[in-house]
């Protein structure tokens, strides 16, 4: 085995305080939601939108992502496990697992799309808007801009818990998920992480030179396209989550990119009409 291969194997606690342990995924998560409640939070600022609007937008995003998250991997990954008995279905919304004696285990939740938490953060947006009278492209857009970061953090999450792994591979970067296998693979979360923090930086770029285009759908459009495009070829290094997605000519997560890449080529192409669409009620 080529000493240019990494092995990965850290451990999946970050720390421990007293008897709760944080797991680096957990972290990950969290440090990921922060930093895009920093950044939203001075785009409200920099926009004049009332601060007493910002503080729910956050509880509406974390409920919306987490369940979308939740409630995606179940109903598009294990669809056969989770809708066959009424256990299976509570498991789906909390984060136990029942066992065969009768009693149950706290599991967290072992299992989130990244396409079910963007369509429940969608969702959850557009609750938002309906409470506080904004424009739903300008909170789109300004989500959108924050939105890289916290991916960029679920995918090093993803890469702490050696899960969603890549395909065999013999580039000198491949890592070697000690706790699957011994097999040199493509680091697929790392490739979407470094995909996403670039995306991030490309539109504040964007945002500060052309900030008048908030509210436009275009910031939204542009987040859709680049990361579910970037998900769709990055797809190609990693394996397989489930064994039914063997048969089909494309995997889950290239499939369900695909709506979102149209919809995002849509509103950034269609900012005028999408703007008057969602003008303020």
């Amino acid at each position: 085995m080529s000493l240019l291969y990494i092995l990965w194997n850290p451990d999946l606690t970050a720390f421990s305080l007293g008897p709760l342990s944080i797991r680096w995924y957990s972290l990950c998560w969290l440090i990921g939601l922060f930093l895009a409640y920093v950044i939203v939070r001075r785009l409200y600022s920099e926009q004049k939108i009332k601060s007493e609007l910002f503080e729910p937008l956050f509880v509406y995003c974390f409920i919306g992502i987490l369940l979308g998250s939740r409630l995606g991997h179940c109903l598009f990954y294990e669809p056969g496990y989770f809708l066959s008995s009424g256990k299976h279905i509570v498991e789906m919304f909390l984060p136990i697992r029942f066992l065969a004696d009768g009693g149950f285990k706290f599991t967290g939740y072992e299992g989130l799309a990244s396409h079910g938490g963007t369509l429940g953060l969608i969702i959850a947006l557009i609750i938002y808007v309906r409470w506080s009278k904004l424009n739903i492209w300008h909170v789109l857009d300004n989500i959108a801009i924050a939105t890289p970061v916290t991916a960029c953090f679920i995918r090093l999450g993803n890469l702490m818990n050696s899960e969603i792994i890549g395909k065999a591979s013999d580039m000198p970067w491949a890592f070697v998920f000690e706790r699957v296998d011994m097999i040199p693979r493509h680091p697929g979360q790392l490739y979407e992480a470094i995909a996403y923090a670039i995306l991030f930086f490309i539109g504040w770029r964007l945002y500060r030179k052309y900030p008048q285009k908030v509210g436009t759908g275009y910031f939204f459009g542009l987040c859709l396209t680049y990361i579910f495009t970037a998900r769709f070829f990055i797809e190609f290094t990693k394996e397989i989550q489930e064994a039914f997605e063997a048969s089909l000519p494309l995997d889950m997560g290239q499939i369900l990119s695909i709506p979102f890449i149209i919809i995002g080529v849509m509103c950034m192409a269609g900012g005028k009409w999408m703007n008057k669409l969602g003008a303020k009620h």
